[in-house]
């Protein structure tokens, strides 16, 4: 029986999370803040956003950690699993945020009546009331100002289940022959979450406002289920903790959205899951990552764990890649179950990336990067990642991306990075076409015709309107892809790969903000991430 099995499943998982929890309490430090890096999308210009990371110090003794709806049961089979995989992590996270003092809430909507006589269900109802509470705490909250006039990024009008069919209906007929409601079959938090006697339970916005009044709290972490629903709405949800003036944050991995695949807009669950968080990240507040408080790695779905993750790092002016990259992304790679993360450089600082630590758990590093010196821990982390053998997608000034010497000891350039990792040198460029010269042209290198990078690539020379590179010294790892010409006047590499000490590399001198309009162009690309992720 599916329950059956899923119960055995919570119980094995509850003693790999005991295990786990008492290791990690040797790892950490003793500290009783929490230092986060808070990750929002900023709009620029009114045009187009861009992702944005600052750090910030929380006093663990002003913080509550609010666990929403991580039901025993939920009425959606695959709802139900992800909630049981998700949940010794966040009890980890639980318990580690415990011993460094923070407040914690469990919040399990409608299961009240399973806890009234549960220490911590009466030091809920029992906690001094506020002189005062913000209007509607108690109500559900559909939208706040800042969401005025903006479309929802996921369809859930149908409830959001992606668990459909006849696997579905058997799981409702499981949960009916174990006396639940199919509708609505939770009658707990879920047993691997453990309950200390001195946190508390609540699902009242009230009396969730007075613990947080009580206990002097200024910042709220948010986790649990489901993001597009509960974690948004609730009484106690970023919306009304966020436009009540407390300092929230979502806890991005340890979430989960109710998005079934079928519906708009037309992406694997996990990305549905992203796009939520993305519309937090603009319009709510900003987001964490568990390791942030846990050390190691953010929290991956198994499912998941197929789909390749690739870290955009940008940081050049003339090509406006900031904004052409995030569309790129968002038509032809996340449909492809590719989850993307921008790193972009600071908009005070042109040499510092903040976020770049992202790069530690990328399968793929895009790069757009112009001339910058970067801090020497952040080139220490692309290095490290090409140094392990991960692949490397550059386009157009990423040939020349770390070659400005700075007067700043902690700021290095990497000179020979177009030779060391790209396998050619860059040699500077002939400048735009002038009027009346023949069009610049992509040809396809003899001998590529087969190449998977090239599969769907128009045969025939296409014309592109960005000036041509200068390429020299062409190193024996190299196969070239595209030669850019100009008539029978001017020849040179136009695309190409770099297999070195085992490593896959595509470059290309294309880039330009007219290349993205070209579909041969953008075939290419997303032929290349495929090749360097094989």
């Amino acid at each position: 029986m599916l329950i059956r099995k899923y119960l055995g499943a919570i119980l094995a998982v509850l003693l790999i999370s005991n295990s786990l929890g008492s290791a990690i309490g040797n790892e950490l430090t003793k500290s009783n803040s929490f230092k986060l890096l808070l990750r929002s999308e900023q709009k620029v210009d009114g045009e187009f956003f861009r992702a944005q990371y600052r750090e910030q110090k929380w006093a663990a003794s002003q913080t509550a950690i609010i666990v929403c709806d991580m039901w025993d049961l939920h009425h959606c089979r695959n709802a139900t699993f992800r909630v049981a995989e998700v949940a010794p992590r966040l009890n980890r996270f639980v318990q580690e945020a415990r011993r460094r003092g923070a407040v914690i809430i469990h919040a399990p909507s409608s299961c009240m009546k399973f806890y009234q006589d549960h220490p911590a269900r009466k030091r809920a109802i029992d906690a001094p009331k506020a002189d005062f509470h913000p209007k509607d705490i108690g109500k559900w909250c559909t939208d706040i100002p800042s969401e005025k006039g903006i479309t929802f990024p996921v369809d859930h009008s149908d409830g959001g289940c992606d668990s459909v069919g006849e696997i579905q209906s058997n799981f409702a007929k499981e949960l009916k022959l174990k006396g639940r409601n199919p509708g609505s079959p939770w009658i707990r938090q879920i047993s691997t979450i453990g309950i200390n006697k001195d946190d508390y339970i609540s699902d009242n916005g009230h009396e969730i406002w007075n613990i947080l009044t009580v206990h002097g709290i200024k910042n709220v972490m948010v986790t649990g289920v489901h993001t597009n629903m509960c974690v948004l709405g609730r009484p106690f949800g970023l919306r009304q903790m966020s436009k009540n003036g407390k300092n929230t944050v979502l806890v991005r991995d340890l979430t989960d959205t109710m998005y079934n695949p079928q519906k708009r807009p037309f992406l694997n669950h996990f990305r549905g899951t992203d796009r939520v968080i993305q519309h937090i990240e603009r319009f709510v507040c900003s987001t964490i990552t568990s390791d942030q408080v846990l050390g190691g790695t953010s929290f991956k779905f198994n499912k998941d764990k197929d789909h390749s993750r690739i870290v955009f790092v940008v940081g050049e002016r003339e090509y406006k890649t900031e904004r052409t990259l995030p569309v790129f992304v968002a038509k032809y790679l996340e449909p492809l179950g590719y989850k993307c993360d921008f790193v972009h450089a600071s908009q005070k600082d042109r040499n510092a990336f903040p976020g770049l630590k992202l790069i530690e758990e990328a399968d793929l590093l895009f790069l757009s990067v112009r001339r910058r010196s970067l801090h020497k821990d952040q080139l220490q982390l692309i290095k490290n990642h090409l140094e392990k053998g991960k692949p490397l997608v550059g386009i157009r000034t990423s040939s020349h991306a770390f070659g400005k010497d700075s007067k700043n000891k902690d700021q290095v350039a990497w000179h020979s990075f177009d030779e060391d990792i790209l396998g050619a040198k860059y040699k500077g460029h002939y400048g735009k076409q002038k009027k009346g010269e023949p069009p610049l042209q992509a040809h396809r290198v003899k001998g590529s015709e087969q190449h998977p990078i090239l599969k769907g690539v128009a045969e025939k020379p296409f014309n592109v309107l960005t000036h041509l590179y200068k390429t020299q010294d062409v190193q024996s790892t190299v196969t070239g892809l595209l030669d850019g010409k100009v008539g029978d006047k001017l020849s040179e590499l136009m695309a190409w790969t770099n297999e070195s000490k085992g490593r896959r590399v595509f470059y290309t001198t294309l880039g330009g903000v007219e290349d993205f309009a070209i579909e041969d162009f953008n075939r290419m690309l997303v032929n290349a991430v495929k090749w360097c992720l094989r």
